[in-house]
Formats: structure tokens, C-alpha cells, sequence
């Protein structure tokens, strides 16, 4: 019996590996678990290496340190079918205290960010880093429901599969909660 379903399973396999043989990264790499891109109430710039893009975000919330949080991100190489990166560039600025909701122009994928923080407001403001490829990116957008359904809940979102790529994201900003 086993050999028969190693028989009728291992042509699915072979098939299925040769068509996401594009495909073959290995996990997600956050660095070591206290390893991130800012200290609390600071400003940083992360960007992914040439011809990657942002794959997962992980975020940790703290009142206690002005209300801010600390980040981390993890790229990986962006699929062989969507060419080169032809250009890439800095989008407007998202203003602390402000509600906001981005999107890279231009058919971009996000690739990295920037954010300074501001005590005055217990708020960032961000900068998203975007690249556009030498082939259109097919896709439909939506917005995830893998966000903190509270404000200091911690985050993280991670690109399952891996033709879903970050083109943006939106904020909700509380002058209450801070």
C-alpha cells in the first residue's frame, strides 16, 4: 500500500516542486529575537538589498517608552518573473499625528522604510521605499487583516505565499490613546 502511494504522490510532488523551483528561499530571517531596526523614541532607515523586497514586519508596543514601538523587517529576493528593479525612490512623507493611508506609485513594491518619531505627538511619521520592476506586478490589492486589532497589541505579519507582495499600508491614529 505504501508504495503504491509513494507511486501515485511522488509525480504530484515533482510537479508541484518544478513549478515553484523559482521559489526556493529559505525562512524569513529577523535576525537574532532582540535584534531591531530602531531603540524606542528613535528614528531609523531600513532598506532590503537590491532586488528584494519587505516580506514580513514584526513590531512590539510600549506605553511605558513614550507609546512607541520597536520594528523589524525581513526581505527576500522578489520572483524572477517580475524582472529587475528599473527604479526605485523615496514616496512623500506620512505625518506624525495624522491618520494615513500609502501605496507605492508607479506599480512599486515596498523595499523599506523610514520613520523619526515625535514626542510631541507619541507618534511617527513614515517613508516608504519603493521599487518598481522591469514587469507589471499582476495583482489585486486588498488590505490585510493581519494587523493589531489594538493599538498596543504586537505584530507579526508575515507574506505566506510568495506571490503576495507590501504595496502600502494605512495607520489609525487615536489623539486619546496616543
Amino acid at each position: 500500500m505504501d508504495l503504491v502511494l509513494l507511486c501515485v504522490f511522488l509525480p504530484l510532488v515533482t510537479v508541484a516542486w518544478g513549478q515553484y523551483g523559482d521559489y526556493n528561499y529559505g525562512p524569513y530571517n529577523y535576525g537574532d529575537n532582540d535584534e531591531w531596526v530602531n531603540v524606542y523614541r528613535q528614528g531609523f532607515n531600513f532598506q532590503c538589498p537590491h532586488g528584494q523586497v519587505i516580506v514580513a514586519v514584526r513590531s512590539v508596543f510600549s506605553k511605558k517608552e513614550g507609546s512607541d514601538r520597536l520594528w523589524n523587517y525581513a526581505c527576500m529576493p522578489a520572483a524572477q518573473s517580475l524582472g529587475e528593479p528599473t527604479e526605485c525612490w523615496w514616496e512623500e512623507i506620512n505625518r506624525a499625528g495624522t491618520e494615513w493611508y500609502q501605496t507605492c506609485s508607479n506599480n512599486g513594491l515596498v523595499a523599506g522604510f523610514q520613520s523619526q518619531y515625535f514626542p510631541s505627538v507619541l507618534d511617527r511619521e513614515w517613508q516608504f521605499y519603493c521599487c518598481r520592476y522591469s514587469r507589471r506586478c499582476p495583482y489585486s490589492c486588498w488590505l490585510t487583516t493581519e494587523y493589531p486589532g489594538h493599538y498596543g497589541e504586537d505584530m507579526d505579519m508575515m507574506m505566506y505565499t510568495y506571490d503576495h507582495y507590501i504595496r502600502g499600508a494605512t495607520t489609525t491614529f487615536s489623539a486619546v490613546n496616543r
